[in-house]
């Protein structure tokens, strides 16, 4: 047996009889499977009486075709199921397909037996094998169990009806139900003051309710599209004729369940209105009792600024206190604000005067309360800053004393820079905040101005004095000890300046120090060349007349410097610390300097001889072709060149003793071999002299005889 529960509340045992395609006359088709163990005629019967009343009687008028599938059953049985059909649906069936089973029935008595009672039955039976079954139905209306195509799932289709008969059942009770609830409410919309009793609610929620008849619908169709375009593979199942009655019954079922259901909205929109309304009403005075009652109270007892951080924080904390309290207030007050403001959105004209009333009183008293709470706090975190800025430029006033009344030591030019610049900036600071101490001073004075304003009719003349005079006195205060502090600090000033001019002179001459020593450094390990020739070594001498020169002006500037240290000692009545290192240093590497500079001054001259004898010397000039060179010529150069060549090999001797050498000595062969390729040169030129001498001689000699001869 098949069961279903299509109402929710009892179940139907019915017969697995299956309602599916058509015969050639488009009559419908029903399929009883007989099995092997005991049929149930009532059931049969009843389900038979279900399943005629779901056809139109359009399709009813076309008569049925039935196939009794007695394949698996007995042959009493089938013909019990038969005679039944006769007493149940004689007028609706037409023809009776009994398939029979491979293993046949006692033939003579079977075909008998339907012989004898086609007259009374009214319809024809045919005993007729599974195979053959198409004689008389089309394959495309018989499923694969008869060698059709026909795709039919029974279940779904018993799922599907059971769902649209429990649609039908709720949505039908559900009109029933919302229909009176909507005429219940017309009549009482003359009675404002109804009560709530008769706020029914309906059995099924309609939302659910709607949402499966949506489904259904959608379903139905879905399976209709299916049936009219055809499947890809085999033959597409069609849509039965009780489904397409049933989707004009379901879609009109959910047009006037929606039709009621939004009537029904607008009813329970009315009702939560009211109780809106009513809620709201009870509310706003609660908000406004309090706040004109206890908020009001709380407010006129705190009128205080303090003296101190310490007090104007603990006057915080208290009105913090308070506007916990009005906070709570407030947030019901904005949850009452968007309630009336939705109300009066879609409110009606009867309602909009009395909501618009008690917007208005309620914001009045809200605003009023929320403007004196925020005078409050902004007097008291003022008064906050106020004592903040005061005690801040106090700190910073007694900082700045202790800096000026330390003895001053520094270590160096920069330290005193450094406390210099640190003892700057704290004076600025303390201009700074003593002007920020003016500025919020005059904008709490301000704020006492006004004060009275909200005062709700208290005397608070003889409080604010008590305020206003603190904070006069605080900032008169505060300008003395700025004064006081500013005429130590210029003192201050002026004897740091004097020490930072010392420090920088002495700095300056230790400075000239060390560039005489580059100086010197620098030429001894870089003047170092003698020249080509006499032109380069003239141009080598006036370089080097401007280096001293330079070298002369550094030690002068570092004298002036050192004298300056001496007359600020004078004036701070202190003695210097490097002054006495840095005068000596100076005299000795000026000394070093000096000593250097000679000897680099005698070498290039001596350079410059040996290149002006040499040049005479080797010199090739049309004009001097026959010139014959002075033997003293040659002497000078060679005399000059030794000379050079031994000076090369000599440090130079400073005054304490001690020697350095120009260049390293790579630099120093270089400038030999120069001198003695020159001197090579002249040898060669004095050699081919004495050459031409010796053949002149010879000529001469030669000549006499040849004259005497003549």
């Amino acid at each position: 047996m098949i069961r279903w529960d299509y109402s929710g509340e009892s179940e139907i045992n019915c017969y697995p009889i299956k309602q599916r395609g058509k015969d050639r006359r488009s009559g419908l088709i029903l399929t009883i499977p007989l099995c092997t163990e005991q049929t149930s005629m009532e059931e049969l019967s009843a389900t038979l009486d279900y399943l005629l009343g779901i056809p139109s009687e359009k399709c009813k008028a076309r008569g049925f075709t039935v196939i009794v599938d007695g394949r698996k059953s007995q042959w009493n049985i089938v013909k019990t199921v038969v005679l039944m059909l006769q007493n149940v649906i004689p007028a609706e069936v037409s023809l009776v397909c009994v398939v029979k089973p491979d293993e046949f029935w006692d033939k003579k008595v079977t075909h008998f037996c339907f012989w004898k009672e086609k007259d009374r039955l009214g319809f024809e039976v045919i005993l007729v094998s599974a195979n053959k079954l198409t004689r008389y139905i089309e394959p495309c209306q018989l499923t694969d169990e008869f060698g059709g195509s026909l795709v039919y799932d029974h279940l779904d289709w018993l799922n599907k009806r059971l769902v649209f008969e429990k649609f039908t059942k709720e949505s039908t009770s559900l009109l029933d139900e919302l229909t009176v609830i909507n005429e219940n409410e017309k009549g009482s919309q003359a009675e404002k003051d109804r009560s709530s009793e008769s706020n029914i609610l309906p059995s099924f929620d309609p939302e659910t309710v709607l949402q499966t008849g949506h489904e259904l619908l959608s379903e139905l169709q879905q399976r209709r599209f299916n049936g009219s375009e055809g499947g890809g593979g085999g033959t597409a199942w069609s849509p039965m004729d009780d489904e397409l009655l049933a989707q004009p019954q379901v879609m009109k079922l959910l047009d006037s369940l929606r039709e009621q259901y939004t009537k029904y909205q607008e009813v329970c929109r009315q009702r939560s209105k009211r109780s809106q309304l009513e809620e709201i009403q009870t509310k706003v005075m609660q908000v406004v009792n309090w706040l004109e009652g206890p908020g009001t109270e709380q407010l006129r007892t705190q009128w205080g600024i303090g003296d101190s951080i310490r007090a104007s924080q603990a006057l915080q904390q208290k009105h913090e206190e308070i506007e916990s309290q009005h906070s709570e207030w407030f947030a019901v007050y904005v949850e009452l604000n968007q309630q009336i403001a939705a109300l009066l959105s879609a409110g009606d004209e009867e309602d909009l005067m009395e909501l618009k009333g008690l917007q208005q009183q309620l914001s009045d008293v809200c605003y009023r309360q929320a403007s004196q709470l925020e005078f409050r706090q902004n007097v008291l975190q003022s008064a906050h800053e106020f004592h903040m800025t005061a005690q801040d430029m106090s700190q910073q006033l007694d900082g700045l004393l202790g800096m000026l009344c330390a003895d001053v030591a520094p270590a160096d030019g920069a330290a005193i820079q450094q406390t210099l610049k640190h003892l700057e900036e704290k004076l600025k600071s303390v201009e700074g905040a003593l002007q920020s101490l003016r500025e919020k001073g005059q904008v709490l004075l301000d704020q006492m101005s006004t004060q009275t304003s909200f005062s709700y009719g208290k005397d608070v003349g003889i409080e604010n004095k008590e305020n206003i005079d603190h904070i006069h006195s605080v900032m008169e205060d505060m300008q003395l000890r700025k004064q006081r502090c500013e005429d130590m600090v210029d003192v201050r000033r002026l004897k740091m300046l004097q020490m930072v001019q010392l420090f920088k002179c002495e700095e300056d001459a230790s400075q000239a120090v060390e560039w005489l020593g580059e100086l010197l450094d620098a030429l001894l390990k870089t003047h170092i060349r003698l020249g080509d020739d006499s032109q380069e070594t003239k141009v080598l001498l006036e370089k080097h007349k401007k280096f001293v020169d330079v070298a002369q002006s550094t030690y002068d500037y570092g004298r002036q410097l050192l004298q300056a240290t001496v007359v600020l000692c004078q004036s701070l009545r202190c003695t210097t610390r490097s002054s006495g290192d840095t005068l000596p240093r100076l005299n000795r590497v000026w000394k070093q300097f000096t000593v250097t500079s000679d000897e680099r001054q005698h070498r290039l001259e001596m350079a410059s001889a040996f290149h002006t004898a040499a040049e005479k010397i080797l010199r090739e000039s049309p004009e001097l072709a026959e010139l014959m060179v002075d033997v003293e010529a040659y002497e000078e150069v060679e005399t000059v060149g030794k000379g050079l060549l031994d000076r090369l090999t000599v440090p130079v001797i400073f005054p304490d003793g001690s020697e350095q050498f120009f260049g390293s000595p790579g630099d120093m062969a270089s400038s030999a071999e120069s001198i003695r390729e020159r001197m090579k040169l002249v040898e060669e030129k004095r050699f081919l002299q004495e050459e031409a001498e010796q053949r002149l001689d010879e000529e001469a000699l030669e000549a006499g005889p040849r004259e005497k001869c003549t």
